[in-house]
């Protein structure tokens, strides 16, 4: 219909005003919003993951660790970790926040990794998705900077990174993604029916 329709619409019904108009074209705007978004199911997930990791080891690289960004990258990081059968590290960094997590802010990165081993090397760095590109460029910078001065970190030789979903728009490319997204769909991932849960929702559906 698009927002011409709309106003076309109110105007027959005798329903026509600004506030009518502003909340059809709000409600308008998030159903195109979420027919152009992309919904991830937990098979999809994890058959995404497991064509990045075949792409990852058909390129013939050779790594001596995997650091994901926590959090979206925490069990692309696991999973991989396991497959190549490398020692994970973890780095927290976050830059979205408000309604649903999409507005994004200035990213903060945490002061240290956690790791059990020290690392060094060549390192494959893991996220989830690239979107804007600010996140995985600024935490590989992070690790060469640090890389020498912490405890966890040792010389490094290279930094691959690699991602479920590239996103058209983002300023970097990163080394493996398993999609390419020209039209950079907001993604939504299984695990996020969590973030609307509590502890508390779960109790009739929980097995004594």
């Amino acid at each position: 219909m698009g927002i011409s329709g709309i106003r076309e619409f109110l105007s027959l019904n005798g329903q026509f005003s600004a506030q009518n108009l502003a909340n059809c074209v709000e409600n308008y705007q998030l159903m195109m919003n979420d027919l152009n978004d992309l919904h991830v199911s937990w098979n999809e997930y994890h058959a995404t993951i497991e064509r990045l990791a075949v792409m990852i080891d058909r390129s013939g690289w050779s790594f001596e660790a995997i650091v994901c960004i926590a959090r979206g990258g925490m069990r692309i990081g696991d999973i991989c970790s396991r497959l190549f059968d490398r020692p994970l590290a973890i780095i927290a960094a976050t830059s979205y926040g408000g309604t649903g997590g999409r507005d994004r802010g200035t990213l903060t990165i945490a002061a240290t990794l956690t790791t059990t081993v020290r690392l060094s090397g060549n390192l494959l760095l893991v996220d989830d998705l690239v979107d804007s590109g600010t996140s995985l460029r600024d935490v590989k910078h992070w690790l060469k900077t640090h890389a020498g001065q912490q405890d966890e970190l040792g010389a490094i030789a290279e930094i691959r990174t690699a991602v479920l979903w590239y996103k058209a728009h983002s300023t970097i490319e990163p080394d493996y993604y398993a999609a390419h997204l020209p039209d950079n769909p907001w993604i939504h991932q299984p695990f996020e029916r969590y973030e609307t849960l509590s502890p508390q929702d779960l109790h009739s559906r929980s097995i004594a």
